[in-house]
């Protein structure tokens, strides 16, 4: 497996995030959107440009684009509604700025205002997903949803979607909130589990330690169900600027989750690591 970072959960955004994701020796990187208080819109060309040329310089793969701002919108929104008409708007740009940076995956999440409560926004959320991987089928893509429903209701999400390019973006430490196991999720949708998986505790500024056995659980879950994940992408809370963190939970999957039976890679330090540490 490789490691990944979401730029979203950086000190740092986009291209900078591209070349910190370099500076750390991590292989990929998962972008977000954008939008209003978040970072500027990916989609920008002058940001399109400055991305693919961060991508190439730096030969980091760029994993996914997510787009979270949905949960600022609701991508369960009432039917025709303008809110409705905003995330379908949203999820377009989202697939075409991953198409045209080269992302296999396009994700959304459902979590506060696109939360799945009940189950009329668990039928809305499940039709526009099922349009939005049709929309992603066109351009080849894998599209996936990130929520904490239960293994019961994730699995009627799934078949009510019914898309062959439809996945679920995998999360230690979200279920783990509502007082679920992310192993449930393993269970009922091991097949349909996006490539890459989010890598959190539920103190998500805690570096990670061998105490947090559910994070190998997964793994070993995932391995014995012969899944096709192939990367581990963190996403505690690293938008402090503390990269020696970042850098010794990159060292932990190394050591546990990657490559067992190695010893314990050495963390150093580095001149833009300290500019983040500072």
């Amino acid at each position: 497996m490789n490691i990944g970072l979401a730029d979203w959960r950086l000190p740092v955004s986009g291209r900078d995030a591209i070349y910190l994701a370099a500076e750390v020796g991590v292989e990929g990187i998962q972008l977000d959107l954008g939008g209003p208080g978040r970072s500027p819109w990916l989609d920008n060309p002058q940001t399109l440009k400055a991305i693919s040329e961060a991508l190439t310089e730096t030969q980091v793969h760029l994993l996914a684009v997510s787009a979270n701002v949905l949960n600022d919108i609701g991508l369960c929104a009432e039917p025709a509604s303008s809110a409705s008409r905003e995330v379908r708007n949203i999820i377009s740009r989202a697939i075409d700025t991953a198409d045209t940076l080269g992302a296999g995956l396009v994700f959304f999440p459902s979590f506060r205002r696109s939360e799945i409560t009940n189950q009329t926004e668990l039928v809305r959320t499940a039709e526009v997903l099922h349009w939005a991987c049709s929309q992603a089928l066109q351009r080849g893509l894998l599209l996936a949803t990130e929520n904490v429903l239960n293994p019961d209701n994730l699995l009627k999400l799934i078949r009510m979607v019914n898309s062959a390019n439809f996945r679920v973006v995998l999360d230690t430490g979200n279920p783990l909130k509502v007082g679920q196991s992310p192993l449930g999720v393993v269970k009922v949708a091991a097949n349909l589990i996006a490539p890459q998986i989010h890598i959190k505790v539920m103190d998500e500024n805690s570096p990670l330690t061998c105490s947090d056995q559910i994070i190998l659980d997964v793994i070993n879950s995932l391995n014995n169900k012969e899944s096709f994940v192939s990367t581990l992408v963190l996403e505690n809370d690293y938008r402090d600027g503390v990269i020696s963190r970042l850098k010794s939970d990159i060292c932990w999957l190394k050591k546990y989750a990657i490559r067992p039976s190695v010893t314990q890679n050495r963390c150093g330090g580095s001149e833009l690591m300290q500019k983040y540490d500072g």
